[in-house]
């Protein structure tokens, strides 16, 4: 009986949102022995997962989502565009892969919020009010805490 090939894997496209999903060629998993739990099973068993989605050669997601998720990828991302997720917190492979791929789709889903742009606004006369009345309030306290008051 042969060993199973511990690179390969079935092959799965990941759906983020109804709108958005990732093709199973822009995803590659690889197994590699983990530390952490799994007893004496960690030694023989290459139950962790290395999650490496090609985000530069993707044409799944708009250029402007890509570059949010460059961002939020941050040292997730390597030299050659992609973005590799390791996950190693559970015993089995499919535990691991599932929550590679629940990541993955996280931080997708986060890069697929635009930020809404700032208007500029100015303060109300209110506002300017009840600050120029802190700092009088403020101006006193710190005059009472004078040694010599000094007199108005």
């Amino acid at each position: 009986m042969g060993v199973p090939d511990q690179g390969a894997s079935k092959r799965v496209s990941l759906r983020v949102t109804p709108g958005v999903e990732i093709p199973d060629s822009d995803l590659e998993f690889r197994f590699v022995r983990a530390s952490g739990p799994g007893g004496q099973n960690v030694n023989k068993v290459a139950s962790a997962v290395q999650l490496r989605f090609d985000l530069a050669g993707s044409r799944a997601l708009e250029e402007r989502v890509k570059t949010r998720l460059r961002t939020l990828a941050g040292q997730r991302l390597n030299e050659d565009g992609s973005v590799l997720i390791i996950a190693r917190r559970h015993r089995t492979q499919d535990q691991n892969r599932r929550d590679a791929l629940e990541r993955l789709a996280d931080l997708i889903e986060r890069a697929l919020i635009e930020p809404k742009a700032r208007h500029a606004t100015r303060p109300t006369r209110a506002a300017k009010e009840r600050r120029l009345q802190s700092k009088h309030k403020h101006q006193r306290v710190k005059r009472l805490r004078a040694r010599f008051p000094i007199e108005d």
